[in-house]
């Protein structure tokens, strides 16, 4: 078995930065296998390719990675997970490498748009938890003026383009069904602009409020990576303050003049809140799901934690019924042999970035190829990207 002389220290860097202990990684590399994988096998002078390769498959760095002899430093500017060493707990292993991936994509991004003079400057000030949350959802909104937009997608471009007017830049990340292990964040915002969501194909309302929610922590200039749940918000010791501020924030911003009569509503009794009208009219009107309205109805103690409860049991009991019909429809095709033609989601591309690469490209930083390659688009669609606008 052909072996080659790797860089421990690199392989020694990726445990220090998904906080894994050597146990995990030899039992992570070792699956599928008669006979696992040893330390002695992994830290030693060579190793073999099959080893190697498996690691990389695990991290998805390159078999370059590992041999190029060079140290790396664990400094702060190199990751957020050496910069807030807390924000890994929380995290599993595939949320961990999406955020070192969204970091790296950063890095590369910064990197291209500085060559071109391109400037990804903060421009909205920073604010502080000691700021009301309403308030600044109702400044914040005024500053970016969204224009409101009834198709839940074309909100969410609204949204990302009106952001990338202020220098944020939004990216999201979409999630392959077929994954075992699936990211258990919604969301994370990086130092200094850059906000990443993940793609929520059947739940478009969760995905806009995750948005501004991010949004929230880039006021606070505070980094996070996390996941909704609707539950923690009516439980004050579940959450932390700047959690309740975005949360908060989040709630303004969207649901704007409509908490008046989301306020006004009355209930005969335990029931009626479960199947208001009114509750279907504001959410349809402010993209905030009907999870979230009543949320905000139960922290404000207007509905009783027995109806909140009811409700939320009802939507995870539809999702389960949904779930199952689909993996028995997928079932009988694949019996009757019908191929299943579904097309990986495309993310939406900000308008910000759109035009640093375009700016890279007229400066003569990347060529043709390099432009269509770093916005993962056909060639036939290079003209359309790199001279017409990006609003």
């Amino acid at each position: 078995m052909k072996r080659v002389k790797h860089n421990i220290g690199r392989i020694e860097y990726l445990l220090t930065l998904y906080q894994m202990s050597e146990g995990e990684l030899l039992s992570r590399i070792s699956e599928g296998l008669k006979n696992p994988i040893t330390k002695d096998q992994i830290w030693a002078d060579e190793i073999k390719i099959s080893h190697l390769k498996r690691i990389d498959k695990l991290f998805d760095k390159g078999i370059s990675f590992f041999l190029d002899p060079s140290p790396l430093p664990e400094s702060k500017e190199a990751s957020i997970f050496f910069r807030k060493t807390e924000l890994g707990e929380q995290l599993n292993f595939e949320a961990k490498k999406i955020v070192h991936q969204f970091e790296e994509n950063k890095f590369s991004i910064f990197a291209t748009a500085r060559l071109a003079d391109f400037r990804f400057d903060r421009i909205l000030k920073t604010y502080s938890t000691e700021d009301d949350p309403k308030e600044t959802a109702h400044t914040i909104r005024q500053i970016l003026q969204p224009r409101f937009r009834k198709n839940s997608r074309d909100y969410l471009k609204e949204l990302i383009k009106v952001m990338a007017d202020q220098n944020i830049l939004v990216l999201e990340f979409v999630e392959h069904h077929q994954k075992k292990e699936k990211v258990n964040i919604d969301g994370f915002f990086l130092k200094p602009n850059v906000i990443v969501i993940k793609r929520q194909q059947k739940y478009l309302e969760r995905e806009i409020f995750t948005l501004i929610h991010e949004l929230g922590h880039y006021l606070l200039d505070e980094e996070v990576a996390e996941q909704v749940v609707y539950d923690h918000m009516t439980d004050i010791t579940a959450v932390s303050h700047a959690e309740r501020w975005c949360n908060e924030f989040a709630y303004h911003f969207l649901i704007g003049e409509w908490d008046k009569k989301l306020m006004q509503i009355g209930f005969d009794d335990e029931t009626s809140p479960l199947h208001s009208p009114e509750i279907s009219d504001i959410s349809s009107k402010t993209h905030l799901s009907k999870t979230a309205l009543l949320t905000r109805l139960r922290i404000l103690n207007r509905i009783s934690s027995e109806t909140y409860f009811t409700f939320k049991q009802q939507v995870k009991n539809a999702i389960r019924q949904q779930e199952e019909k689909e993996k028995i429809e997928r079932e009988l095709k694949k019996e009757l042999g019908i191929p299943s033609y579904g097309r990986t989601p495309v993310p939406i591309r900000s308008p910000l970035l759109i035009s640093a690469y375009q700016k890279a490209y007229l400066e003569g930083v990347i060529n043709e190829y390099e432009f269509c390659q770093k916005l993962n688009i056909k060639s036939e669609k290079f003209d359309q990207y790199a001279y017409e606008s990006s609003d």
